[in-house]
């Protein structure tokens, strides 16, 4: 009986930390959806403090009928504004003190709820994580090995971590927000993590918090956002880390007589560490460069959230060897890092547009800035010039010769996906026509990649039946029922791994009557019926219409790099939980993205 592609057991502390009576599987048991490594100590991103009082309850409201998400498009990198206001700079200031001058306690915000995002700005509704144990979410958010193999996944994720919502029971509002920081940090959400942090006031933040935060402000490569949280910092949580910030931001406030001293200070202590010199590089730029500093990269090994975020402020060049020593989220990082050249954002755009990191509009955009500004000579202003002939071309026919050449050119699954992305919008704007038969499948693959379901749906009389572009428009259609004998047509006609996934979706969401979607899914070798307690837990969740914690435990389904190692009876339980608690648009794109991936 398997669940899961992935040969390990779902760990232990899964189940201890949840509270909630899910029976745990051993070695022994049936596989589970967690990749290798789930078992593993993980690092916590600061030492968890000793448990702060619970806030009260926030007040409860029964979710919106209108806060589920339509895919009528993608969502982009963008996120709801900091509402906080910033302290001033540090020195010698009683913070305590000086915020009940500059933070009436009718201004301050409440740890009850937290995050940048209500439902009326796409935010998920303040009960979307229910009753569930705030010690069992930590342990999921914390041991969750990001990114997921879905791109729609990432979104919703994205979308439920940004949410204000209740604090759950157990949990300090401030690490739970740093919790979630921490794992849009993992996911290559800089921008996200960023505003969830300035969602908290300084004078809340916690030690976990504290460190959560400079990641966020490092891996958005602004190390003058750690300015008003240095003094705290050190008060709460002092390392040598808020000891370099404080000499960076005694450099960037112009004051070399307080920032010199702990540049030297540092340096006895460490040496000529390239962390130290990166530091003194950013003093000497607010200094008007009255330290000159050279960075040396050949005895560095690795690059981390502090060498990249002060390596970019300051204008460093970074090897490219070094790239290769971190994990797909500093590539995402430097996509959207607008203080990089675009042609360094570039390739690192494409990769993040496969993870929802970049929206299909940005990448477009990206492209278009290119075409303006760079070399006309450079690879990059030939794809952007492509991808202009690709909305501009007198005829259709040379619209889809452009879009078939960014396609083909295009090396390995996940360059595929991104130039599918890059053309959705150029793809939107043809009318449908038999005479773009050869290239249907993937017109409707890159229309339904940036979630422009209405637009492919008009091509629905054009695809031929049990072709790819025909399935995924049978998925991509909302709310309708789909007879049984067009879901055996595809089975019939494609990929027995396509075929599988895509009765597995529909038997998900219940678009096709449950008595057949059991015997399509039994003939298809889906063994929906093999339980352990993930699928459990998703389970539980979406009977208590818990959204956020459906979403949570969706991606610990999905934690692989490679669609390849996602089962059917994985995309089942996650389809079926999604659609359970309103987030169909979700579930449909993500099983058209099954299809469009494997």
């Amino acid at each position: 009986m398997t669940i899961s592609r992935t040969k390990t057991a779902l760990a232990a502390v899964l189940v201890v930390a949840a509270g909630v009576g899910i029976p745990a599987l051993g070695q022994d048991r049936p596989e589970s959806l967690l990749p290798p490594g789930f078992d593993d100590p993980v690092p916590a991103p600061a030492p968890t403090p000793a448990p702060a009082p619970a806030p009260a309850a926030g007040p409860t409201a029964a979710p919106r009928a209108d806060a589920s998400p339509t895919a009528s498009g993608d969502v982009g990198n963008t996120t709801a504004p900091s509402s906080g206001v910033a302290p001033e700079a540090p020195g010698e200031i009683d913070y305590a003190t000086i915020a009940r001058y500059e933070l009436p306690d009718f201004a301050k915000r409440s740890l009850a709820q937290v995050g940048p995002s209500s439902p009326a700005s796409d935010g998920l509704p303040v009960t979307a994580f229910g009753t569930a144990d705030g010690g069992f979410l930590q342990t999921l958010m914390r041991r969750t090995d990001a990114p997921v193999a879905s791109r729609w996944l990432s979104i919703a994720l994205r979308r439920a971590l940004l949410s204000r919502v209740n604090t759950p029971r157990g949990l300090n509002g401030a690490d739970f927000a740093a919790e979630r920081a921490w794992l849009l940090i993992r996911m290559g959400e800089a921008d996200a993590a960023r505003a969830l942090v300035q969602s908290v006031d300084i004078a809340n933040y916690t030690p976990k918090m504290f460190q959560v935060a400079m990641q966020a402000m490092l891996a958005t490569a602004d190390p003058g956002g750690m300015c008003p949280m240095v003094q705290p910092a050190l008060d709460t949580a002092p390392d040598r880390n808020w000891r370099l910030a404080e000499a960076i931001c005694a450099g960037l406030d112009g004051d070399p007589s307080k920032a010199g001293p702990l540049i030297d200070a540092s340096r006895r202590r460490m040496g000529n560490a390239v962390d130290v010199l990166l530091a003194e590089k950013l003093v000497g730029m607010g200094v008007s460069g009255r330290r000159a500093v050279t960075v040396e990269w050949d005895a560095v090994d690795r690059i981390s959230a502090w060498r990249w975020g002060l390596a970019v402020a300051s204008d460093t060049d970074i090897p490219e060897r070094l790239y290769g020593t971190a994990g797909p989220q500093l590539r995402y990082w430097r996509a959207t890092a607008p203080m990089l050249g675009l042609r360094d954002r570039a390739a690192a755009a494409e990769a993040a547009a496969t993870q929802g990191v970049f929206s299909s509009q940005a990448l477009t955009d990206l492209y278009g800035e290119i075409e303006a500004q760079e070399d006309p000579s450079i690879a990059e202003v030939a794809v952007a010039r492509d991808l202009r002939a690709a909305f501009t071309a007198a005829t259709p026919a040379e619209r889809v010769e452009r879009m078939r050449q960014l396609w083909d050119e295009a090396q390995g699954q996940r360059a595929t996906y991104s130039r599918l992305i890059l053309t959705a919008r150029a793809a939107a704007r043809l009318t449908p026509s038999a005479e773009h038969s050869a290239d249907t499948d993937r017109l409707i693959a890159s229309m339904l990649s940036a979630g422009l379901d209405r637009a492919a749906l008009r091509w629905k009389q054009i695809a031929p039946r049990g072709s790819d572009g025909w399935g995924m428009l049978l998925l991509a259609e909302p709310g309708r029922a789909v007879a049984v004998g067009d879901v055996e047509a595809y089975r019939n006609s494609a990929d027995a791994t396509n075929g599988a996934m895509l009765i597995a979706a529909m038997a998900g969401m219940g678009r096709i009557p449950a008595n057949d979607g059991e015997r399509l899914m039994r003939a298809s070798g889906v063994e929906f019926a093999a339980a352990n307690a993930w699928t459990r837990a998703i389970a539980r969740a979406a009977d208590a219409n818990q959204p956020g914690t459906v979403v949570l435990l969706a991606a610990v389904g999905m934690q692989s790099r490679v669609w390849e190692g996602v089962s059917p009876e994985a995309l089942y339980h996650i389809t079926r939980a999604l659609t359970q608690v309103g987030l169909d648009g979700y579930a449909r794109m993500i099983a058209v993205e099954a299809i469009t991936r494997l």
